[in-house]
């Protein structure tokens, strides 16, 4: 019976070292020296994290954003065409990101189509984000929340984007999956360590929060950049607004900057562990 026991205990001893953490070991805002990709859907999802963006780029890591559409749908205004509206948004971008200290060059956009993402091909999706995630071998990984313990709604890019991530994070690990950008590109597979879920509306699964007392101008300024999503330019898009115009979107997003314990913060789902256990 005691050998049994001792057998037991052997065995059990990788699932322990592989239990997953859910909170990180060194706050946030003390993160220095790691690589964070963030995938959303559109060009204007990583405004959920501005403010932790510029704080880790501040702190010197290195933070790539990676979109999977163009944006292309996303107006309210008649006179722009799917063309002219791609480019809008991908000027949008940069500019945010510039103004959180971000390079145009670690922003990355796949180009699939506004508005269909999850009736693209979910193989070759996946396929070029595991890519990009053996590429780029982050240590953090930013994304829409799939879910903890049920499948998270949200509209449908969000939904898409939630769950071709949590996808890709898995595949990535994996030799045999696309083994071609492992015999024929010079990849290796690679396990992301740590993950930082968003979302936009429901933050009952927050076990993080980061401080962005420092940081709230950038995220006001970046989010300022938006001007085809927000403000009068939702309807009526001009690519240059009156101060009083931008000064109403800047208030307006000052006014949803989210508030705990007396400071400004964004808060997140972390999780550390395998990847099968994203959604546990």
């Amino acid at each position: 019976m005691k050998r049994l026991l001792v057998l037991s205990l052997v065995l059990s001893l990788p699932a322990l070292a592989q239990r997953p953490e859910y909170t990180p070991d060194v706050p946030v805002e003390k993160w220095s020296g790691k690589t964070i990709v963030l995938i959303g859907a559109h060009a204007d999802d990583d405004a959920n994290s501005h403010g932790t963006l510029a704080l880790l780029q501040a702190h010197g890591n290195q933070v790539y954003v990676v979109t999977l559409t163009t944006g292309n749908v996303g107006t309210q205004d008649p006179n722009l065409s799917r063309t002219q509206l791609a480019e809008i948004r991908r000027h949008e971008e940069l500019a945010a990101l510039a103004e959180l200290g971000i390079p145009a060059d670690h922003y990355i956009n796949l180009g699939y189509d506004d508005g269909l993402l999850e009736f693209e091909d979910r193989k070759a999706v996946v396929e070029n984000l595991v890519r990009w995630i053996r590429k780029l071998r982050p240590t953090v990984l930013m994304s829409w929340d799939p879910g903890k313990n049920y499948q998270r709604w949200h509209k449908s890019d969000h939904r898409a984007a939630s769950y071709l991530s949590a996808d890709a994070a898995r595949a990535a690990m994996w030799r045999l999956l696309f083994e071609g950008q492992i015999t024929q590109e010079g990849l290796k597979e690679y396990m992301i360590p740590e993950n930082l879920f968003y979302n936009d509306y429901d933050h009952d699964d927050e076990n993080t929060w980061v401080d962005i007392s420092e940081f709230v101008e950038k995220k006001v300024n970046a989010f300022a950049k938006y001007v085809s999503q927000y403000g009068p330019g939702w309807k009526n898009y001009k690519a240059n607004l009156s101060d009083t115009e931008l000064k109403q979107m800047k208030d307006d997003t000052r006014t949803h900057v989210r508030m705990k314990d007396g400071k400004p913060v964004e808060g997140f789902r972390y999780y550390k562990g395998l990847p099968d256990g994203l959604g546990k």
